[in-house]
């Protein structure tokens, strides 16, 4: 007879974190539904949760280590997979050194647990500075320009949708992405709240956006040109003396400055550049002030344009100068369960963040925050000479589908000497490794949201204990990354990782009774040590964090305060409630203020002003768009995800159309400067004249890959028609949106 139970679990498919109720015959899921009992989602269930019953019983994903030959692929034991990955590395460092090693994170390790605690561990061990990841061709803008005006990278406002009366988001389509740097369980339904209750949702976008249609109002933009709309709303409240910085008015530097580099971008000046016009720019910067309370919120549009961080800092700006940071029903920061850069210690004043400490080999682009800009990465294995990339590690990334010039990055992974993958799909770039190390299942795996609870918009905390045990042939992640670690290190494919794993916890424990504030400084380190002993991985150091962080029981110096054996009693999470007012005590930066004229981003206007002249008369620009059934490139082999209506779809706008010979649901040509795509075009006036839409994370038809239900609805991929060359130099973050391209009917 079967077993039979319920188990309860946070979906990690994307940024919502909702709960979900799995029915399981044995390790087998046989029902998802939405947990109600949830803190934070009450039952909300997007398609991508349900889809956690394909995602686990994959026929395509890998279960065991393989190894490639030639074109071949074997499967092997874990040690000899190993064995193989400590020969090659040890023999690329000794003989090229730690720079010739390159290392690349995707998407999905914001989502894991143990990705997130031990990759830290593997970057340190490795020692290169090629180091990449997603958030280049992601959020990095807003990363740096939180960094440069709070102090620290996740030191990010978001909007207290719960409580707000006015919601001005840009780039941003929460009712398919469900937030983005913006956690928020059932986003829809707390949007149609928010409407309901008299506020007002004005959209910006180049796209009428499922988001666009639910809101009171929608205005399209030309693409790249945000930073323009959103300075002429700052000239605005100078100029017309609306400024209103309310209670962080006694916490900032720079508004001098700011309203000194906003002086040229009246709205009618910028009204031609980004298409709405003058009365309409005006009006939103009156009725932000007006409002009883507002926020500004911008996402992936306002991030991967030529503009980026300027963008990003500017919704900000336009927080602070209406009065709208830090108060409830604006825009307001987290204090997250597990603590951070801006919990710890004493408040209001720290390091900062600084970046350039290293640039990139071939063209001298600047690092952030560890890591060196992806456009680079095809640069770095092709061009040689000292330091030239001849091994790559990826961990859960797709950069040949992901990253610009896709087609480059394709040619120049497989040129390597040597690749190691840990994943669990052979797809576009892992088919290029010589060995593919899996993950366990998931739910074989804890999982806690590390990074996304940091952004959540109110105080929320779950964990979901792993509920199958791992297989006989599955190794967990954790110990991947441990071994891997310590192959990078010198250390060999037999090292003992569990002593690896003391030293990890054991840095950490000493670090928390060092640190002046904490609620364990002065305390016993060892003392400390032996109450985790009863954990290993990645839930050791989670409990450390829990009982460290801002609501922990300080390891017994507060009872009533949080654990991890506390959450595990609490399967449905513990709501710590809404988010409050945080300022000083959020800031991190060396004058303890916040700096609204960071001197690299006022230097970077004078780019922006030049820009009114080209972005005026642009040509047909190309943005991306998203599904609410997809999460870039890893969840396109799962049937229920990808089947019905084809969505791997050009959008081209009538007019556009007509004057192209562009048919509705005929093959299309649409090429760039870089490359071109034939896909089926969808003539809709839901996109503005002069731009047309395709989405992200397709092209699923290259020979080599493994994930046959993907190949079946390949799409194509964007990225191709997107260039290295261009980015964001405040941030190093690749320009996926805007970019020039024209159109005609494809000649079979």
């Amino acid at each position: 007879m079967s077993e039979r139970r319920v188990v309860y679990r946070t979906c990690h498919l994307c940024e919502a974190t909702c709960g979900l109720e799995l029915h399981l015959e044995d390790d087998d899921i046989a029902l998802v539904r939405g947990d109600h009992d949830d803190v934070f989602s009450h039952g909300y269930l997007c398609p991508k949760g349900t889809a956690i019953r394909g995602l686990e019983a994959d026929p395509d994903r890998i279960r065991v280590p393989q190894l490639r030959r030639g074109d071949n692929w074997f499967d092997v034991s874990w040690d000899d997979a190993f064995a193989e990955i400590d020969a090659n590395l040890t023999r690329i460092i000794d003989a090229h050194g730690r720079d010739a090693v390159a290392l690349y994170l995707g998407n999905p390790n914001a989502h894991n647990l143990a990705g997130l605690v031990y990759n830290r561990v593997l970057i340190q061990s490795l020692r290169s500075q090629n180091v990449y990841s997603a958030s280049t061709v992601d959020q990095m803008p807003k990363q740096v320009s939180a960094g440069l005006m709070f102090g620290a990278a996740l030191t990010i406002p978001v909007p207290d949708v719960d409580r707000t009366d006015y919601l001005l988001m840009l780039g941003a389509n929460p009712f398919a992405s469900n937030g983005s740097l913006m956690t928020a369980a059932d986003i829809p339904g707390r949007l149609r709240a928010l409407r309901e209750r008299g506020g007002r949702l004005v959209v910006v976008d180049p796209r009428r956006t499922k988001t666009a249609e639910e809101a009171s109002e929608h205005l399209f933009i030309r693409p790249g040109t945000d930073a323009h709309f959103l300075m002429g709303i700052v000239h605005t409240l100078f100029d017309d003396n609306l400024v209103r910085y309310g209670t962080v008015a006694e916490h900032l530097n720079g508004a001098e400055e700011v309203a000194r580099v906003a002086l040229d971008f009246a709205p009618e000046v910028v009204a031609p550049v980004c298409g709405i016009d003058a009365l309409t720019i005006r009006r939103i910067a009156n009725e932000l002030v007006a409002a009883p309370t507002a926020a500004v919120y911008g996402r992936i549009g306002t991030c991967t344009h030529e503009f980026g961080t300027l963008a990003s800092w500017l919704v900000d700006v336009i927080n602070i100068c209406t009065g709208n940071l830090d108060r409830a029903g604006g825009a307001m920061f987290t204090r997250p369960a597990v603590g951070g850069a801006n919990t710890g210690g004493s408040g209001g004043r720290g390091r900062g963040v600084k970046f350039g400490r290293r640039t990139s080999r071939v063209r001298q682009a600047p690092e952030f925050y560890g890591e060196l800009p992806v456009v680079c990465l095809a640069e770095e294995i092709e061009t040689p000479g000292d330091g030239q990339v001849k091994a790559l590690l990826t961990i859960a990334g797709n950069p040949a589908v992901s990253n610009p010039d896709a087609q480059r990055l394709d040619r120049a992974l497989s040129t390597l000497d040597f690749m190691v993958s840990v994943d669990i799909y052979r797809n576009e770039t892992t088919r290029h490794a010589n060995v593919i190390l899996p993950p366990e299942r998931e739910l074989a795996r804890g999982h806690y949201d590390l990074a996304l609870y940091s952004l959540a918009i109110r105080n929320v905390a779950n964990y979901s204990p792993p509920v199958i045990d791992v297989g006989a042939t599955e190794r967990p992640e954790w110990q991947t990354l441990l071994r891997l670690s310590a192959i990078v290190a010198g250390q060999g494919a037999g090292a003992d990782i569990d002593a690896l794993d003391d030293v990890v916890v054991g840095g950490l424990v000493h670090k928390a009774v060092g640190r002046g504030g904490s609620n364990v400084e002065g305390r016993d380190a060892e003392d400390l040590l032996g109450t985790l002993a009863t954990r290993r991985g990645p839930e050791r150091v989670l409990d450390f964090m829990l009982r460290t962080g801002p609501y922990g029981d300080g390891f017994g110096a507060d009872p009533d305060g949080l654990s991890l054996a506390k959450l595990e009693e609490n399967p449905h999470g513990i709501d710590f409630g809404a988010l409050q007012p945080r300022i000083p005590d959020a800031l991190r930066t060396p004058s303890g203020a916040i700096e609204l004229a960071p001197e690299t981003v006022i230097a970077d206007v004078e780019r922006l002003r030049g820009a009114f002249a080209t972005n005026g008369a642009s040509p047909l620009r190309l943005v991306g768009r998203r599904d609410l059934r997809s999460n870039n490139s890893w969840m396109h082999n799962i049937d229920v995800l990808v089947k019905g209506k084809e969505r791997c779809t050009v959008h081209v706008h009538p007019n556009d159309a007509a004057r192209t010979g562009v048919v509705d649901g005929a093959l299309t040509r649409v090429w760039s400067a870089t490359g071109e795509v034939v896909l089926p075009a969808e003539v809709t006036d839901a996109v503005m004249p002069g731009v047309v839409s395709i989405p992200h994370g397709w092209g699923h038809d290259t020979p080599g890959t493994e994930m046959r239900v993907a190949a079946k609805h390949a799409g194509t991929n964007s990225n191709v028609l997107a260039s290295t060359a261009v980015f964001d130099p405040l941030s190093g973050n690749a320009v996926l949106n805007g970019i020039p391209v024209e159109i005609a009917p494809a000649v079979r």
